[in-house]
């Protein structure tokens, strides 16, 4: 491993934040690169690693973070360094699009097991599909354990791709349409699902169809998952693309419930169908990921290039932090709220040192 910090980096970074321009080229890492500077504290947050390559996901244990790299890396990150690992799967990562390695969790007893769940984009037999796996952990790398799941219905767009773990301890996963929208209201199909298992990646008997992994359908592009303080599920999810565009839902998700897509958007929906707890209408945010803080939902969004904070009392969406381009996940933990920036996606406008995982400083959080 090699261990290596160019100053000038980091003074590139003060000048930015002074100057509030964060506009350039990616600036890719070395391979298992390890920092060992400080955390940089700058206003409004603090920068605990940068110079991921297009982060998707979040995870902690103590006060040790992994950031999943849609090339196909994970990224350890501890006050001290940072430092990047391989990932050894039987199925190499696809990582073109919006494919790569997506969903990240880490199992609940990580600290005893080293185990986490990871869903990723592979290519089989000349189609696109993604898959749920568990991982070890092991000498500074994470090597797959077993599948859980494979075949998923993939693309190189709307793979969907969060992973989360619910209060009732099963594992949840948001899947895309893989752009064939019908496809969202087949029960049959697991593109366009929000599914759910066991942590052995078994069918629960409660599941709302007998023998299907499947929780909830007619989703389009759902990215975050998260629950309140009284266990109530809900999800994000991109809308629709061209005219019309924008209605980016959140959704409040009921074990069977049909969502919609894609035959109906915004406040359209007849009976058998939920309409979204919330969606923009034709503006488009493209929410992803989403985190629940008492009875506040965080999400963070990508075109919109903030943090967003939806109050379930008052029914209400509003920007509580922006400036810092796109942003993929965001985490609450022990009421400290962490996001990762999404700027090197070829989307956004990258700065010397993005992407950035960020602990942020927001008042009345």
């Amino acid at each position: 491993m090699r261990k290596e910090r160019i100053s000038m980096q980091m003074i590139l970074l003060a000048m930015m934040v002074v100057l509030a321009s964060c506009v350039g080229q990616e600036q890719p890492s070395p391979t298992n690169s390890v920092s060992e500077e400080p955390v940089q504290e700058v206003e409004g947050y603090r920068v605990l690693a940068d110079h991921l390559r297009v982060p998707w996901a979040i995870a902690v244990a103590g006060e040790t973070f992994y950031v999943t790299e849609r090339p196909g890396s994970i990224v350890r990150i501890t006050p001290e360094a940072q430092e990047r690992q391989e990932v050894r799967l039987a199925k190499p990562v696809a990582a073109r699009g919006e494919g790569g390695l997506l969903g990240f969790v880490l199992a609940p007893n990580f600290e005893e097991s080293r185990t986490a769940y990871a869903y990723h984009t592979y290519e089989a037999d000349g189609g696109v599909y993604n898959r749920i796996v568990l991982l070890r952990e092991d000498d500074g790398e994470w090597k797959e354990v077993r599948a859980l799941l494979e075949g998923i219905p993939g693309s190189f767009v709307h793979n969907g791709g969060r992973l989360a773990i619910g209060p009732d301890r099963h594992l949840y996963a948001a899947t895309g349409d893989f752009n064939e929208a019908e496809e969202a209201q087949h029960v049959e199909s697991l593109g366009g699902k929000i599914l759910r298992m066991t942590l052995e990646g078994e069918v629960p008997d409660d599941n709302p169809f007998p023998g299907s992994y499947v929780y909830s359908y007619g989703h389009r592009n759902p990215q975050g998952l998260a629950w309140d303080s009284n266990g109530q599920m809900y999800s994000s999810e991109h809308g629709p693309s061209g005219s019309p565009g924008g209605h980016d839902e959140i959704n409040r998700i009921e074990a069977g419930g049909n969502y919609g897509w894609p035959l109906f958007i915004g406040d359209d929906t007849e009976s058998g169908f939920i309409a979204p707890l919330y969606h923009t209408g034709p503006t488009a945010i493209a929410p992803s990921g989403t985190a629940a803080h008492e009875q506040q939902l965080y999400v963070a969004a990508l075109r919109g290039e903030a943090l967003y904070r939806y109050d379930l009392a008052a029914g209400e969406l509003e920007p509580v932090w922006q400036g810092e381009g796109r942003i993929r996940d965001v985490l609450v933990y022990e009421g400290r709220i962490f996001v990762i920036t999404n700027n090197t996606d070829g989307r956004g406008q990258a700065g010397d040192t993005d992407d950035r995982l960020l602990e942020l400083n927001l008042e009345d959080n």
